[in-house]
């Protein structure tokens, strides 16, 4: 439902949580409304000692629980194939089809191998080209995920893997439908990832946090792999050994989303710093501001952290799904409530929540409240909303880690073809994982430069006024075309009702 309230005096009809006196004549004078609205950022808060409290400890102890018992089972599955069949006579307590299986730990763990390695360097060659060409790396990511994901299809109906080769086919033409449905936002969508860049590359900090964490990210997948690679081996039916992969793979997400938003909370809050203080070199910077966050990120707030890990994802994934039948008026009905409800989640789990967490040290649930009801009160979440920069960088995400599955899965093929997709749709995880630790710098950015321009506008106009001007046009633009939609849906109803009331009469 879209609530709609009329200003006289403007003519326009602004939706609900959009301050009236954001329905400027102009761009200039709404981003001063803006301005004047938002919260106004507070020096003494950032990365303030008195503020920093640890959060989420709940969420934190269940995260290491985890791991430290994942890891027990890791190497237990792993170990049981490894140098001799069943060498820890796991396989007589399973309950599922036995099948006469001689295969080894060993077998499968190369492969791994490869997509850590394949993935890894697909995550190293982004960060080296970042400065560069990462512009044009984000438009071929654009348009060839459509073309390898049909290729996949074709490879997947040859090798008979029929439910595959229809999977992989109906997500081509998402993506090609997708792809059609924004090409009206791709133009702002790259400005704002290129500013992004921009930001990013002139912090080469950043580049060596990346780095670090994608071969922290490595060493568990070591350990992961090594598991997996027994659960591939095992004496257990097929169905056995799905469920096992899919309860790793989990594991796997969750671990590998807390390290991406960890980087992103660092990333975040060194963002946030340059932009407040005018520079990177300005003279209000505080001493060490990297390791400052990267303290925060690993001590008091990561709890908040594995918290929203959980399910940060799953909404944004939910949401954008929204995103791409919202010109389909039939279905946008039938599944409208359910997304009312994911609508709701949004306010609860979305990614700006990772800033407010960098800057203030605040818990998961409050951040991302609090992030939200800024962007309601200064409209900003119309530009939000029409920005697809995370779509863009999901899809290079996704085509990284197809090119990693792709590469394990052809050598599974050369030697284990009963195992290829089992290999290959575990080693497209890993590879997912490795290239969105590069992809999630660019990503805090974006996120950063939204929140500083919501809290306060002339932090942008400072940096880039160029760019300040581009924002506060294309935002104007959305709100006037927001208050036109809920004006024709306003006069829609009053057309019905007096319709009604004729047919009373």
């Amino acid at each position: 439902m879209i609530f709609v309230g009329v200003f006289p005096n403007s003519g326009w009809y602004c939706p609900s949580g959009v301050l009236s006196s954001l329905c400027a004549e102009s761009p200039e004078g709404f981003a001063e409304n803006v301005r004047r609205n938002g919260r106004m950022i507070d020096d003494g808060d950032t990365f303030s000692p008195k503020v920093r409290r640890w959060r989420d400890v709940f969420w934190l102890a269940i995260f290491m629980l985890h791991l430290i018992a994942l890891g027990f089972v890791l190497v237990l599955l792993g170990l049981n194939r490894f140098k001799k069949s069943d060498r820890l006579n796991i396989d007589r307590y399973t309950n599922r089809v036995w099948e006469h299986n001689n295969g080894l730990t060993e077998n499968y763990w190369p492969n791994y191998a490869v997509a850590g390695g394949v993935g890894a360097a697909l995550g190293w060659i982004w960060l080296l080209l970042l400065g560069s060409h990462a512009n044009l790396m984000m438009k071929v990511s654009v348009h060839i995920l459509t073309t390898y994901l049909a290729v996949i299809s074709v490879l997947c109906f040859w090798c008979k893997q029929f439910f595959w080769g229809v999977a992989f086919a109906t997500g081509a033409a998402l993506q090609f439908l997708y792809v059609i449905s924004v090409v009206d936002r791709l133009p702002f969508t790259m400005l704002v990832l290129q500013k992004a860049v921009k930001m990013v590359w002139s912090l080469p900090e950043v580049m060596r946090v990346a780095y670090a964490f994608m071969a922290v990210m490595l060493l568990w997948m070591g350990i992961w792999s090594f598991g997996a690679a027994g659960v591939v081996a095992s004496s257990r039916g097929d169905l056995g050994r799905w469920w096992l992969l899919v309860v790793l793979s989990v594991s796997l997400f969750w671990t590998g989303a807390v390290l991406c938003n960890t980087v992103h909370v660092i990333v975040s809050g060194l963002v946030f710093l340059v932009l407040i203080h005018g520079g990177r070199n300005a003279s209000p910077m505080p001493p060490n501001p990297l390791m400052k966050s990267l303290r925060y990120a690993v001590t008091t707030s990561f709890g908040s952290i594995c918290y929203g890990s959980l399910f940060t994802a799953a909404i944004r994934t939910l949401r954008g799904f929204r995103s791409k039948i919202g010109n389909n008026e039939c279905l946008f009905c039938c599944v409208d409530f359910l997304f009312q409800l994911v609508e709701t989640l949004v306010r609860f789990f979305n990614k700006y929540a990772y800033v407010q967490i960098a800057v203030y040290g605040k818990g998961f649930n409050r951040a991302a409240r609090d992030a939200w009801e800024l962007f309601q009160s200064t409209g900003v979440e119309a530009l939000v909303a029409y920005d697809c920069s995370g779509a863009v960088l999901l899809m290079g995400t996704v085509l990284g880690g197809l090119i990693t599955g792709t590469c394990a899965g052809v050598w599974t093929w050369m030697t284990w073809s009963d195992r290829v997709i089992m290999v290959g749709s575990t080693a497209m995880l890993m590879g997912m994982v490795l290239v969105g630790l590069a992809m999630v710098v660019v990503e805090s950015a974006v996120t950063s430069i939204y929140i500083c321009y919501a809290e306060d506008p002339l932090l942008i106009q400072k940096w880039d006024p160029q760019f300040f001007n581009q924002m506060s046009e294309k935002l104007h633009q959305r709100l006037q075309h927001r208050s036109a939609l809920a004006r024709e849906i306003l006069t829609q109803n009053q057309h019905d009702n007096r319709m009604q009331d004729i047919f009373h009469l």
